[in-house]
């Protein structure tokens, strides 16, 4: 926990005090340093003075240091430290964020159950955040026994409990959102946040409001203070998905703030650092990128200081059926059917289909399998390959439309634009002049 306190005798009191019943206690004499005290040492609870100044006993100190911590660090509760004459000030406080006050001169007694409960509420909140990127990594994707996947696992194991900066590479499908959810979980901030971003479906005029966040009348919009995801991840870790996805002139700007540890919010005046771990995916070949001048090369030294790569699951045949199995067990489950294994065709159908949307691709499947099936076998006609196996599309079928329906056309011409544009999003969607959101939404549907 952490103490403002500007009284000499108050803090000794309470160092005596304190770190028997807490892990770690860190007092401030002055509220000055509390903010960068704040992005070091990220406390569970903080006790806080309500006057400074000496002779000057209005409150008015006090509330706005709590303005400020609710403002950059809004998760952690704050508890007013006051005299029994600024009682009504605490209360005041209190409608502002504080999460309780103790009247000076205090009893041990309360003083630690506040504190306590505050610092338990504080804990409670983290650990129910995001609860699924907690789950163990077996609870949600198998790791295979592949050299390949074992590989993956032994360089996790490596680089988990470090702050590396770390970039994932790999197709579509393949779980990169659940690598880095595993990265974060064997983590030491794993008490903390894990924030995630598509960046696919971010907008080129939000990307500073989502990213740094923005104060109260910086647009017309903007009714109240916004925390970026920067912000919203301080002290834990942030992912950011399809990375290759930003634009060149908004590359310097997320490279300036990883450079510095402060974002600038949007309409703001000050600087407000910021403690992140940074995990980003791609399925692009940055490195490509780079040559082509269209991702910029310190950005991509910044954002790969480690780099894992998830093969694709056609490299990984031997994971296909007891991944099946397991996606069989959770939908049977989830609709409520009585579903228990596949027939020797729809298992021979599996492993000879090419999985170009992967994992997920699979799980999709077996979903729309155990939706339609009849009995307790799942066939070949229930896992209906016509969107992913029986309809293959060739470069030389491109002009080639006859008896196809208008999902398979513009399936056709997303792909072929997809590998025109080497997988750029930016250009796909305007060669198919559509948004970039609508493309976004639109590889999904396709697995692609």
């Amino acid at each position: 926990m952490l103490v403002v306190d500007d009284n000499a005798g108050i803090r000794s009191a309470l160092k005596i005090l304190l770190p028997v019943y807490f892990e770690e206690v860190e007092l401030l004499s002055s509220p000055v340093e509390l903010m960068s005290k704040m992005a070091s040492f990220r406390p569970d609870v903080v006790l806080l003075d309500m006057n400074f100044e000496r002779n000057i006993n209005t409150g008015n100190e006090g509330l706005f240091w709590l303005s400020e911590l609710k403002k950059n660090f809004k998760d952690t509760p704050v508890v007013l430290f006051t005299a029994y004459a600024d009682v009504s000030l605490a209360v005041e406080g209190m409608k502002r964020g504080a999460f309780d006050f103790i009247v000076k001169p205090w009893e041990n007694e309360k003083l630690l159950q506040v504190l306590g409960d505050a610092c338990r509420q504080h804990k409670a909140d983290m650990n129910s955040r995001e609860v699924s990127w907690k789950q163990p990594w077996e609870n949600v994707m198998r790791w295979g026994h592949g050299p390949a996947m074992l590989s993956v696992r032994r360089m996790v194991e490596k680089v988990a409990p470090t702050d590396a900066n770390v970039l994932i590479t790999g197709e579509n499908g393949t779980g990169k959102d659940l690598l880095a959810a595993e990265i974060h979980r064997l983590s030491g901030r794993s008490a903390r946040p894990m924030v995630c971003v598509d960046l696919g479906a971010v907008t080129e005029t939000l990307f500073e409001s989502e990213l740094f966040g923005h104060v109260r009348g910086a647009f017309t919009d903007a009714k109240t203070d916004h925390a970026g995801k920067f912000e919203q991840a301080n002290g834990g870790t942030l992912f950011l998905d399809e990375i290759g996805n930003i634009p060149l002139h908004l590359q310097a700007k997320l490279l300036r703030v990883l450079q510095n540890r402060a974002v600038m919010p949007v309409g703001g005046s000050r600087l407000v650092p910021v403690d992140i771990r940074l995990i980003c995916a791609t399925n692009m070949d940055l490195a490509k990128m780079v040559g082509e001048g269209t991702f910029r090369e310190d950005l991509y030294y910044r954002v790969n200081t480690m780099q894992i790569h998830l093969p694709p699951l056609r490299e990984r045949p031997d994971e296909i059926l007891p991944l099946a199995e397991m996606f069989l067990k959770e939908f049977s489950k989830t609709y409520h059917r009585q579903v228990n294994s596949f027939s020797p065709k729809a298992t021979e159908a599996m492993l000879q289909n090419k999985w170009n949307g992967n994992i997920r691709e699979l799980r999709n499947t077996i979903e729309k399998a155990v939706i339609v099936s009849d009995g307790e076998v799942l066939t070949e006609n229930d896992l209906a390959f016509s969107e992913s196996s029986l309809y293959q599309y060739q470069e030389n079928d491109a002009g080639n439309v006859t008896g196809e329906t208008l999902d398979m056309v513009e399936e056709k011409a997303i792909r072929a634009a997809m590998r025109q544009y080497n997988g750029n999003l930016s250009a796909v969607a305007r060669s198919l002049n559509i948004s970039r959101p609508t493309l976004y939404s639109k590889l999904k549907k396709y697995n692609i």
